[in-house]
């Protein structure tokens, strides 16, 4: 049977399009409470964190002695200096890894995977991750987002069976969404996945997909055609759909092995799909669901980053306190002079309090109680920016050792510490699996989604009078009893949150009040914009992302002080645990008084008028006197579906 023909010209939508297919993809419902969508209502709902979960016993013996494993395995098996050097994990190490089965940790044990929970697969993560950033890249990569989550959440049975058991020790896997030209905006994707039989047939070229050069089984997002022109699929309407694709197919080309300024070892490629042929059978629930697939799959996919920045942070603390200790200046050791001392705080609190948000964030998702998307969400957004700054301040401390390579501290005879090759690594958590700003809109649609489901429907400019006029009256209504409980709170009462001051300890009792005031008056504040801006909303990108910032450093605040409590509860260094949250809550309330001046009091229009007359031109007297050294390439490379004319540079490995 003959292959259909390949299409030819990359999808045009519009801005309003392109919303309309993110809107679509994302989960209408709450069907489970969640701390931080009442957070940003409003809500502190400590009863949702406070006590912390806890694990099963039988998870922590399992999780404790994979760590074992895997902890001898990091120490005697990897050499990170010299994946650094040659850019490359070597072979022997993955196959390692895979007899050790750290790459079904996620995976059922009735597929041969070992079954961790989310706590103990970040663990792992943030273990393998402090011995080599690029590990646990392709570690998380495979099952994170790869293969077996997906098929985990939307596969049938009959792929469970095919699929997962290779995943847990033998295939690794790839995810592959983005595009030369495609992004954040899915709405613009160009690979295409035609019905033919019993087949699709995929063509079109993936960018910077996380070990495509070396994956067996990939996981590509197609836009399969409307089935009104004619070659729509007979299973569904179109859309874009997700499928299980075997790397090795026929027609599949990886053009390119991509080289960043970090993640030296990543296995990270382009690849050209040329009429390759998928069955049927392995596409991943019904056409079109492939957008709403990923992002449910990022749902916690997206902890496995702050796992690592969690790892980063605790190897920062590390160094800084033993180079702070051994190294002198003016009479004393430099951690007791206040500038760097300052900065050693901020590393130890920051890292208990990204500890905190990820380990009560991950027991939530194993318990599966509440919906964690925005808790999930601001997990990657904050760990990721905190963990750079923590990187940065190391870097600083460490001085000009700090900006030498490790292999050059070496060569002299000193310690080979890799603070600059930390910095590098960390740097694109901010990008990857959503970029900060991204993540901002993100987190700020699901924050406002209460108001927009009850009055959504007044600033929508295709809705009818009677459509506008029953919203009003149902705001009217929401409004009525929403407004009164922001007045007024326990966050008003002194001995509001009292377990949270026993005698002895720092007083966290305090911090917990100030949330709650605080949460209030975040609410407030997006009602008043919200009043203020209605339809124009979405375009205060800027003032989104500061709400969105208050919120983040909220609900670190409160994982911080039950983190706490839990840990003195235990007995398990809960004096110095409630120290830690005590600092970073001050340092955090800090941050959050900045933030709430910036809503109101920025730069927000000015820089727009400025960008404006950049791109107009209007400032290119500005650029004069420099030479530009970056060569005469397109911005965006040409993905025109078609027969690779390049060599295939993937490799097996095993």
């Amino acid at each position: 049977m003959s292959a259909p023909s390949t299409p030819s010209s990359r999808p045009t939508v519009t801005e309003r399009e392109a919303r309309q297919v993110a809107e679509a993809a994302r989960e209408q419902d709450w069907r489970k409470p969640s701390f931080a969508k009442e957070l940003f209502l409003g809500r502190f709902r400590l009863d949702l964190l406070h006590p912390h979960p806890l694990p099963a016993d039988e998870d922590v013996q399992r999780g404790e002695e994979f760590l074992a494993k895997l902890r001898d395995f990091c120490e005697t098996k990897i050499d990170a200096a010299v994946i650094e050097r040659d850019a490359r994990i070597p072979d022997d190490v993955i196959t390692g890894l895979k007899e050790l089965g750290a790459f079904g940790m996620k995976i059922d044990t009735k597929y041969g995977g070992l079954g961790l929970t989310q706590v103990y697969y970040n663990k792992a993560l943030a273990l393998v991750g402090s011995a080599n950033p690029a590990i646990g890249a392709l570690l998380s990569a495979h099952q994170s987002i790869g293969v077996p989550q997906p098929l985990k959440m939307f596969g049938t049975q009959q792929q469970k069976d095919t699929f997962l058991p290779r995943c847990a020790r033998t295939d690794i896997s790839a995810f592959l969404l983005t595009e030369p030209d495609v992004g954040s905006d899915p709405a613009r994707l160009a690979t295409t996945a035609v019905r033919d039989g019993d087949d699709y047939v995929l063509d079109g070229v993936k960018l910077w997909t996380t070990n495509g050069v070396v994956a067996d089984l990939l996981v590509v997002m197609a836009r399969v055609p409307k089935p009104q022109n004619g070659e729509g699929g007979k299973d569904g309407r179109g859309g874009i759909t997700a499928f299980v694709v075997e790397a090795a197919s026929e027609g599949i080309t990886v053009e390119n092995r991509n080289a960043f300024m970090g993640l030296r070892g990543l296995e990270n490629g382009v690849t050209r799909f040329h009429r390759v042929r998928v069955p049927a059978a392995n596409r991943i629930g019904p056409e079109g669901a492939g957008l709403k697939i990923a992002l449910t799959t990022l749902n916690t996919g997206r902890l496995s980053l702050p796992a690592m920045c969690v790892g980063a942070g605790k190897w920062c603390l590390k160094i800084a306190r033993e180079w702070s200790a051994v190294r002198e200046q003016w009479g004393k050791p430099v951690a007791l002079h206040e500038a760097v001392g300052s900065k050693i705080s901020f590393i130890a609190a920051t890292t208990f309090a990204l500890e905190a948000v990820l380990d009560l964030s991950s027991q939530m998702a194993d318990e599966d109680r509440n919906d964690i998307r925005i808790e999930a969400a601001l997990a990657k957004l904050y760990g990721s920016e905190m963990a750079c700054l923590m990187a940065d301040e190391l870097v600083q401390i460490r001085g000009g050792r700090g900006f030498e390579t490790a292999a050059s501290l070496e060569a002299r005879g000193e310690r080979a510490v890799p603070a600059e090759q930390l910095l590098r690594d960390l740097r694109i958590n901010r990008i990857f699996e959503g970029s900060t700003e991204i993540m901002h809109l993100l987190i700020a649609r699901e924050a406002v989604d209460a108001h927009l489901s009850v009055a959504g429907d007044l600033i929508d400019p295709d809705k009818t009078l009677s459509d506008k006029a029953r919203a009003g009256a149902q705001a009217g209504a929401f409004y009525a009893k929403w407004l009164p409980k922001l007045v007024a709170g326990p966050g008003q009462l002194p001995r509001s949150y009292g377990d949270f001051h026993p005698f002895g300890h720092p007083d966290l009792s305090g911090h917990l009040r100030y949330v709650e005031r605080t949460a209030r008056k975040l609410a407030r504040s997006t009602f008043y914009a919200m009043s203020r801006w209605q339809g124009r909303m979405e375009t205060k990108q800027g003032f989104l992302g500061r709400i969105v910032d208050i919120g983040a450093e909220l609900f670190a605040m409160s994982a911080a002080c039950v983190r706490a409590e839990h840990l003195r509860t235990r007995d398990d260094h809960g004096r110095e645990a409630y120290q830690l949250a005590d600092a970073f809550c001050r340092q955090s309330r800090i941050r959050v008084e900045e933030l709430f001046g910036r809503l109101w009091s920025n730069t927000d229009d000015l820089d727009r008028k400025v960008v404006k007359g950049v791109l107009g031109g209007a400032y290119e007297w500005l650029e004069q006197g420099v030479v530009d050294p970056s060569g005469d390439g397109p911005w965006i490379a040409d993905a025109t579906p078609g027969a690779s004319a390049k060599e295939n540079v993937r490799r097996a490995i095993g």
